[in-house]
């Protein structure tokens, strides 16, 4: 992953990571549901967006990388891992 991309996240995650400690706080000042619900809403979008930005990383870079790679095993490890990652992703 680049330098921005890893930065980026870094950021982002802190970011994150203050948004659900405010949600702490909101829940042991016993706030209205509903604004609690949003908050955890936002600080999910949040972390998409993170995960978004690394696996869209991880297609340029490594997956690129191992497609153009002679070695075969190591191009269905990588699609494997791809599609494990929206298996993942899509399980309720």
């Amino acid at each position: 992953m680049d330098e921005k991309t890893r930065s980026d996240a870094i950021h982002r995650l802190k970011s994150a990571a203050g948004h659900i400690n405010g949600i702490i706080k909101m829940l042991e000042d016993d706030r209205y549901c509903i604004d609690v619900i949003k908050q955890i809403q936002a600080t999910q979008t949040a972390l998409s967006r993170v995960s978004e930005s690394i696996l869209d990383s991880h297609l340029r870079t490594c997956v690129t990388t191992a497609i153009q790679d002679s070695d075969a095993d190591e191009r269905e490890r990588m699609l494997t891992e791809i599609t494990e990652v929206f298996r993942y992703t899509h399980k309720s």
